[in-house]
């Protein structure tokens, strides 16, 4: 595979990426917690959860800003990628100590401890070959 293909394939792979957040996090904060909770959410928990989402939704416009010169942009999206790895650990964390969140939490677990490094992983091979 050529240079050109396997940045344009990487680049297709983190656009996609970034839907997950994109519309999770765009849920999160138009309805809150209470789009995961069963029963009343207190204010504090409903105002932290609306701000982490807006957290999450800045960090994926940030890997999209990434797309048009992903080999350029090691810095930028290593550094957003270290922040979904984090919050995939806490989440494990979560896992351990409280037990298992639904299947969607499960699947964003699999994204962030998994799949994420691997497209880190990647683009640092494409940005090394890139300068070649």
């Amino acid at each position: 595979m050529t240079r050109g293909a396997e940045r344009r394939l990487l680049q297709a792979v983190v656009a996609l990426l970034c839907l997950i957040p994109l519309s999770t996090a765009s849920v999160g904060i138009l309805r809150g917690a209470g789009w995961l909770a069963h029963d009343a959410v207190r204010a504090d928990l409903d105002s932290h959860f609306r701000y982490l989402s807006g957290v999450f939704l800045g960090m994926a416009l940030g890997f999209a800003s990434c797309i048009p010169a992903i080999e350029r942009q090691a810095a930028h999206f290593r550094l957003l990628g270290m922040m979904v790895v984090i919050g995939g650990l806490a989440r494990a964390w979560s896992l351990i100590e409280v037990g298992p969140p639904s299947t969607g939490h499960l699947v964003g677990l699999c994204v962030e401890l998994g799949a994420v490094p691997l497209v880190l992983l990647w683009q640092a091979s494409l940005q090394r070959r890139w300068r070649e």
